[in-house]
C-alpha cells in the first residue's frame, strides 16, 4: 500500500493507505477526507476534487494534462501546485505523498 497524507486547511493531517492503480481522489473518498467532494466521480468534468500537491512532491507527481488545466479554471484559488486528485494515479514512487485540501471547492 502507498501512504498518502491529506493536510486540511487547519493543519490536521489525515494519513491514508492507497491501493496502487487507484487515484488520490478515490483514496480520499474511501477514507472520508473532508473537503474532497468529487461530484463527477473522477471523470475530470468538475473541479471538486482539487488539491495542492506539497512542494516536495510536485516533480514526482508531474503537471496536469491540457484537459485537467481546463477544468482547473473552475477551481477555487488555483496555484502552481494545483491538481485534480482524480487525475493523480497512485504509483509506487508516490509512497508518502502529501497533498493539501483547499479551504473550499470551486
Amino acid at each position: 500500500m502507498t501512504k498518502i497524507t491529506f493536510v486540511q486547511k487547519d493543519g490536521e493531517r489525515i494519513e491514508t493507505e492507497a491501493q496502487l492503480g487507484s487515484t488520490v481522489m478515490e483514496t480520499a473518498i474511501m477514507n472520508g477526507v473532508p473537503g474532497v467532494i468529487a461530484e463527477c466521480g473522477g471523470a475530470c468534468t468538475c473541479a471538486t476534487c482539487h488539491v495542492y500537491v506539497d512542494d516536495a512532491w510536485t516533480e514526482a507527481v508531474g503537471g496536469p494534462s491540457a484537459m485537467e488545466e481546463d477544468m482547473l479554471d473552475f477551481a477555487f484559488d488555483v496555484k502552481a501546485t494545483s491538481r485534480l486528485s482524480c487525475q493523480i494515479k497512485v504509483k509506487d514512487h508516490l509512497d508518502g505523498l502529501v497533498v493539501h485540501v483547499p479551504s473550499r471547492q470551486g
